[in-house]
């Protein structure tokens, strides 16, 4: 964060008085969005005055978003320049703040065309945007036959960096040095135990390899470890077989249950950007192992990892993984995107082995993609035609599904 003068005030003292201090310290509370345009030459032609908005981002309590007008936003330009603007999104009055602007070189030269408030005296002070909708930036921002040829459009895509201080000031009053609180270390404690099996008093026997652990903490953290330690017929058991599972889905969970965190680098050397179909891969596995004792926290954790490996081609078998493990938040996640993106998911093999196998789920999308089409309804015909396929038995190429009986 920039700081901006600071105000010192001291009350007068006298023998029978105790001094005290205060400061009025004011400084902005600073974040940056990156903004990729991809298509700019089908953005062309929207229209004078017409923008593309980006999400909005978040920085000093305020909502922001930037608006970029591929035709320009002043009539009189004849759309001869680009504009771009950065917009406050949400409710707010006299809200003052500092902006910059980056237009990024794709060629690596680092030529970016920079629009900055910041580091730079400013005679009238920050910018102050009255309400919400109010914008600061450039309605000739470039000349557009001047980008369409420069190292800023790269195949057909322009990215923008915006940054926002927000201007804040408070009062900061002399108080006692604060006592910090070290992050709790309750995990690598109960790791400890895993790892010398100290105290261990039952044995899991996972295709050969043995893993010692303590009955106590397993039916703490997992409902079906508690049923079937605590049960008559195998509470006595020192050891126990798991079947259908690999030895390191059972280590990893283990690890999990007493540290309450999973190895990064092996889910990450395992993601299916990696394997062929994300079924193989070591989180999948897991939300597996996680549905079959009820370790909720565990589901949510993977269903987190799977989601960042949503694609087109992925999509169809993470659906049917979350549908059959009870990944509620995950299944949310895949319906919407393959109802945004069915024509293409309807071309990928993952499509034909959601057809074969789980049938119930195209129901279930049906709904998703009737649901996105009213919320865009202006989406309009190809949309719809590709849900009319689908829910008659067709594909994006006219042939005829057979549907299972």
């Amino acid at each position: 964060m920039s700081e901006q003068p600071i105000i010192t005030h001291v009350s007068d003292t006298s023998p029978l008085t105790r001094a005290t201090s205060s400061r009025s310290v004011t400084e902005t509370v600073n974040g940056s969005h990156r903004f990729v345009i991809q298509g700019y030459s089908l953005a062309k032609g929207m229209g004078v005055g017409k923008h593309i908005a980006s999400d909005n981002f978040t920085v000093g309590g305020h909502q922001w978003a930037i608006y970029f007008y591929p035709d320009g936003k002043n009539p009189e330009d004849n759309s001869t320049y680009v504009s771009l603007f950065i917009a406050l999104a949400s409710e707010g009055t006299d809200v003052r703040a500092l902006f910059e602007l980056t237009l990024v070189d794709q060629s690596g030269k680092g030529k970016h065309k920079v629009h900055s408030h910041f580091d730079r005296s400013l005679e009238s002070g920050p910018y102050t945007l009255k309400y919400r909708g109010s914008m600061w930036g450039y309605k000739r921002f470039f000349r557009r036959a001047l980008l369409e040829n420069s190292d800023y459009l790269k195949d057909d895509c322009l990215k923008i960096n915006c940054t926002v201080g927000v201007v804040r000031s408070t009062i900061d009053i002399s108080s006692l040095q604060p006592i910090q609180v070290p992050d709790s270390d309750m995990g690598s404690h109960f790791g400890m135990l895993l790892e010398n099996m100290e105290g261990s008093d039952v044995v899991f026997i996972v295709a050969g390899e043995k893993f010692h652990a303590h009955k106590l903490v397993l039916t703490a953290r997992s409902p079906v470890f508690r049923t079937e330690l605590f049960d008559e017929l195998m509470g006595d058991k020192q050891e126990i077989v798991v079947t259908d599972m690999e030895p390191r889905v059972f280590k990893a969970m283990l690890h999990f249950i007493y540290r309450d965190s999973l190895v990064d680098e092996e889910i990450e050397d395992t993601s299916s950007s990696s394997i062929p179909s994300v079924t193989d891969t070591l989180t999948a596995k897991l939300l597996a192992a996680a549905d079959r004792y009820d370790l909720t926290r565990l589901r949510r954790v993977c269903e987190s990892h799977l989601c960042k490996d949503i694609s087109v081609n992925s999509v169809s078998r993470t659906l049917a993984l979350a549908d059959c493990y009870h990944a509620t938040e995950l299944k949310a996640v895949c319906l919407r995107f393959a109802a945004e993106n069915l024509a293409a998911v309807m071309q990928s093999d993952g499509f034909e082995y959601l057809k074969e196998n789980c049938p119930s789920l195209q129901s279930e999308l049906l709904k998703t993609v009737a649901g996105c089409e009213d919320d865009c309804s202006s989406g309009g015909g190809k949309s719809r035609s590709v849900w009319a396929q689908l829910s008659d038995g067709g594909d994006t190429n006219g042939r005829r599904v057979r549907h299972r009986t």
